[in-house]
């Protein structure tokens, strides 16, 4: 394998800090709903894409099969809806609560391929999602005992997870087929229009933003978006996936310390202690289950 340019664990440590900042870019557009954050957010990257595609792969799409197109399309809008609820359960929780719980991800993706592909788990597997399981439920009771509202948005967020699962089983089967930036570019395209139609039915304001607010869209297409993404995908090619995986997980540490600075927000002693018991079930559940298969790197920040 040829050397590596420079040590490809940079690019994963500036992708975390990229991914961290998707939570606080939210919070940070208070005055924008959570379904046109989620739109602007999807439209700038696709438009920021769009020029690429056209010269590089626009070839590949007169190839792509109708159930493809199905596939893609189904990923869309779970993609769509996954942003509306994770994004609507910052209004509600904290950030340290909120990504943590939508971190679960690769468990509820396993859960997923256990129902659907009859996969089956290993011993460590299942205890290491009892443990991650077991953390989810203390910061959900500690956030219960500050407020029912807080709990409301700890459940939005584990929808959030939810659907970010099915939009990777949806897309599984046409990404092996489809190169990255195209299937992307059209998952993204039909996310945005998706949400488009959920904001005119919501009847949402697409205009009358603050400057803050539209540099602030901006940075989530480009930095979780893309920057976060690339990087990840790049260091691929250096490193294995369930290292880039324990590198993702990291991502709560970093949303709670860009919370604490830019937003002052505190973590409880709940979120500490269940926290920390997620943190360590997924390194368990990623350790455990990498030997079977691959799991799947997040693309929804």
């Amino acid at each position: 394998m040829r050397i590596p340019p420079f040590n490809p664990y940079i690019p994963v440590v500036i992708g975390v800090i990229s991914v961290s900042s998707s939570a606080v870019l939210v919070k940070l557009a208070d005055q924008a709903p959570s379904a046109i954050i989620a739109n602007y957010r999807l439209l700038l990257a696709v438009l920021i894409m769009a020029p690429y595609i056209l010269v590089k792969n626009r070839d590949e799409f007169q190839f792509i099969q109708k159930k493809d197109w199905l596939f893609s399309a189904l990923a869309g809008i779970f993609l769509a809806f996954h942003f509306i609820v994770w994004f609507e359960s910052l209004d509600y929780t904290s950030v340290a609560s909120s990504v943590v719980l939508v971190t679960l991800q690769p468990i509820f993706a396993f859960l997923g391929t256990y129902f659907f592909f009859q996969e089956r788990f290993s011993y460590g597997a299942i205890i290491s999602m009892i443990i991650a399981l077991l953390g989810s439920v203390i910061i959900s009771w500690g956030d219960f005992q500050i407020s029912g509202i807080a709990l409301f948005g700890d459940m939005l967020a584990l929808l959030g997870a939810v659907m970010i699962t099915a939009y990777f089983l949806m897309g599984q089967q046409v990404r092996k087929r489809l190169s990255l930036m195209s299937y992307t570019f059209i998952v993204y395209g039909i996310s945005s229009v998706t949400l488009l139609l959920y904001n005119l039915v919501a009847g949402n304001s697409f205009f009358g933003y603050s400057a803050d607010h539209w540099l602030v869209f901006l940075a989530l297409a480009i930095f979780p978006t893309f920057l976060g993404h690339t990087l990840f995908n790049w260091a691929l090619k250096w490193l294995s996936t369930a290292t880039i995986s324990m590198g993702i997980v990291f991502e709560p540490v970093g949303a709670s310390i860009l919370a604490y600075l830019i937003l002052g927000e505190t973590i409880t002693w709940s979120q500490w202690l269940g926290g920390s018991i997620v943190l360590f079930g997924l390194f368990l559940f990623i350790m455990s289950t990498t030997k079977k298969r691959k799991v799947t790197i997040s693309q929804r920040h």
